[in-house]
């Protein structure tokens, strides 16, 4: 493999830094994206039964802020009745929309990364073939009474393709990746959309209604 890299001269050294940057983030990802990180199935469940007779305290909605991701959304909700007991249910709609939309952002960190390195690791691979390619013609250039080898030639073409394969290699999985993390946050921002619509007329039976 080093041998390998060393033929394939210095347009293959960002795409190792590109498939390292890629598996680190692959890494954090798969950490991070945790259900039990995120949206745990029967957190829900739990907050509804704590709150049917009575709104919590603030450390019992602090704790579930610090849950998970989904519960930081509920503790928005659970926080702004607290906070203002005459409160609309527009009003906590947009609270807990809010929260929604910013945990959304935390889950799609990195991704932007991961599917840059996917679009731009065959353009790597391609551009070092190329530069691999013009310095082979440039040496294999024939001269006052002398022609190019042909089996160099092909070796040195050979050589500078290794750019473009290692390019799709690590393409291929960064693509995969993307898309697969891409489809967990969509799946995690409809589990949050549904729970925010079973919270918010649970909580609505503790605002105060205007007289």
């Amino acid at each position: 493999m080093l041998s390998i890299i060393q033929a394939a001269g210095w347009p293959i050294w960002p795409l190792i830094l590109c498939s390292i940057v890629a598996l680190a983030l692959a890494i954090e990802r798969f950490y991070t994206l945790r259900p039990s990180q995120v949206a745990p199935p029967t957190l829900l469940d739990e907050v509804l039964g704590v709150t049917r007779a009575s709104l919590p305290s603030a450390d019992i909605v602090n704790k579930l802020a610090a849950n998970s991701v989904l519960g930081g959304v509920l503790a928005a909700g659970l926080r702004s009745v607290i906070a203002e007991p005459r409160i609309t249910e527009v009003a906590l709609r947009q609270q807990i929309e809010n929260a929604g939309r910013s945990a959304v952002h935390g889950l799609e960190r990195y991704l932007n990364a991961l599917g840059t390195i996917a679009t731009a690791a065959p353009l790597l691979g391609l551009l070092g073939t190329v530069i691999g390619m013009i310095e082979i013609f440039g040496s294999q250039a024939p001269t006052a009474g002398s022609t190019g080898n042909p089996q160099q030639l092909a070796h040195g073409i050979s050589i500078a393709l290794y750019n473009t394969a290692f390019g799709l290699i690590v393409a291929i999985p960064a693509l995969m990746l993307y898309r697969y993390f891409r489809r967990r946050v969509d799946e995690y921002e409809l589990a949050m959309e549904l729970a925010a619509e079973r919270l918010v007329p649970h909580l609505m039976r503790f605002a105060v209604k205007a007289g």
